[in-house]
């Protein structure tokens, strides 16, 4: 989980955009994630700290479960998603597509995500809760964008099959896995271990990358491929 844990999303956010992108969050909502170094270490910290070499990981209110619970099968897929995200981001810049900030933002938002999954509310502290809680906002900004998107392209009339150029196909590609982050959340969300709009957020992001796909594809005047049934 390392590759989750290293930074905190608000440091990251900052980093990456110049300003601060998440504004529904706290300045002091971090991922939760190891210690790295104390305080005057001037050691360079290392990428492995073998805790897990038996199976077993912890969450943020510091439980041990073993790494193939459903918890950290929800934490991979959210990474994996990130990934995903951050490919497609990529192709995009290099077509120009002025969009990407919300792609970075995004992925700066899926850090709170796997906060607030690593936090199973069945053994959370009121401290880990305050520090994890998952808002409503970031689901309203999707919607808001999927609506502006919307409003530039033609109707769907047809079934589409992920294509439409690089960029276009990568958010495809990153939808299909938000799909899978979604039904592996759901139990979580279902047994009260995590907030229902982390559930909620992978739904609509799901229908956000659909249509920032169509986006993508219809400002670079590529053609989508439409759904044939095989003869």
């Amino acid at each position: 989980m390392a590759s989750f844990m290293i930074k905190p999303a608000y440091f990251r956010c900052v980093v990456r955009t110049g300003r601060l992108m998440n504004e529904h969050r706290t300045t002091d909502t971090l991922y939760p994630g190891r210690s790295y170094a104390t305080e005057g270490d001037n050691r360079v910290p290392k990428i492995y700290t073998k805790t897990g070499d038996k199976g077993f990981s912890s969450t943020f209110t510091g439980e041990r479960r073993p790494k193939e619970d459903h918890i950290f099968e929800a934490l991979g897929n959210t990474d994996e998603l990130s990934s995903a995200i951050g490919l497609a981001r990529e192709f995009c810049l290099d077509k120009g597509h002025t969009f990407t900030y919300q792609l970075d933002k995004i992925q700066c938002i899926l850090q709170d995500v796997g906060s607030n999954i690593a936090t199973p509310r069945s053994t959370a502290r009121e401290s880990h809760i305050k520090k994890t809680t998952f808002t409503a906002q970031p689901i309203a900004d999707l919607e808001n964008w999927i609506d502006k998107f919307t409003e530039e392209l033609p109707p769907l009339t047809n079934f589409i099959l992920p294509s439409g150029g690089k960029g276009s196909a990568a958010l495809h590609l990153a939808r299909t896995v938000c799909r899978r982050a979604e039904r592996s959340v759901a139990p979580i969300v279902r047994t009260g271990e995590a907030d229902p709009d982390v559930a909620k957020f992978l739904n609509r992001l799901s229908d956000y990358l659909f249509t920032a796909a169509r986006y993508a594809a219809t400002k670079e005047g590529k053609e989508e491929k439409i759904y044939n049934r095989a003869e």
